[in-house]
């Protein structure tokens, strides 16, 4: 009997191996679901990793972050973060200040519209969640988070 996502992706021939199947599986849910929030950007007119960035500066506070720090805390690496910060920069929101100390360092802040948007945000991120994961409950959410944390270690 077919596993059902044999079934989803018409495959005919099971995997080679059970963990062939979770990993595809694991690529599978992970893509299908960046699709679900990608949509929900798009009515703020944002990606989801420019999401990531706004973010990742809002926790930072009010020193910033390098270009550099930025791109090492993204969830998905990009090698190219300042071309996307460029971007961000021409949407006014974020700003970038040279330090008066270090002229090398350049720390990227949120602007006004930058936190205003990604506080914005909070309300619809969390219904996401909600709908996305709504249906599993706090001890299968630990579980999951423990096993992709085991995956991930492994990884790296």
């Amino acid at each position: 009997m077919p596993s059902s996502l044999q079934t989803e992706l018409r495959q005919h021939k099971p995997f080679a191996s059970l963990r062939e199947e979770a990993a595809i599986n694991l690529r599978r849910t992970a893509a299908a679901w960046e699709v679900t929030f990608d949509r929900m950007l798009e009515a703020y007119d944002i990606t989801i990793t420019q999401y990531n960035v706004l973010r990742i500066l809002r926790g930072a506070g009010a020193d910033g972050l390098c270009r550099q720090e930025i791109r090492d805390r993204l969830v998905n690496r990009m090698p190219d973060a300042t071309r996307l910060l460029d971007r961000m920069e021409a949407a006014k929101l974020i700003t970038r200040q040279r330090s008066e100390t270090d002229r090398r360092m350049v720390n990227t802040l949120l602007t006004p519209r930058g936190r205003k948007l990604v506080d914005a945000l909070n309300a619809p991120t969390a219904a996401e969640h909600a709908r996305s994961l709504g249906h599993l409950s706090d001890a299968q959410v630990r579980t999951l988070n423990e096993l992709l944390t085991l995956f991930r270690d492994r990884l790296g």
